[in-house]
């Protein structure tokens, strides 16, 4: 079992940037596939990125694909998401969320919310125009 929690939301103009983490507790975090999703105001989870138990391969939505960056540090037990360039539609309650290797089994599976176990409670990020 893994626990999650997301930090570094806030609130920042377009154009700006922001770096979140996401710190695990529990065993074995590098046995894990690590999403990032975000739900804004009145629509549904989206995928956003995601990155592999190692930190090989990553994944992105077509919305952060050249803005957004995902990376793990397994020593920390950290996932991060470097969010550059936002803009206002970026405005959300980002969550992280851990899948097993089971779950996680190929690459169409990384960004299905049901296919992570484990999500964190979320941390706002508003930008303004």
């Amino acid at each position: 079992q893994v626990h999650l929690g997301e930090s570094g939301g806030g609130l920042v103009q377009a154009g700006g940037s922001l770096r979140l983490s996401c710190a695990a507790s529990g065993r074995a975090f590098e046995t894990y596939g690590m999403g990032w999703f975000r739900q804004g105001p009145g629509k549904e989870r989206e995928f956003v990125a995601a990155i592999s138990r190692g930190g090989t391969t990553t994944y992105y939505a077509d919305p952060a694909k050249g803005r957004f960056t995902v990376s793990r540090d397994n020593a920390k037990n950290t996932v991060y998401l470097q969010m550059n360039s936002l803009k206002p539609e970026d405005t959300a309650v980002y969550y992280c969320a851990a899948g097993t290797l089971r779950a996680l089994s190929n690459s169409g599976t990384y960004s299905r919310t049901n296919n992570y176990g484990y999500w964190g409670q979320g941390t706002q990020v508003t930008v303004s125009s």
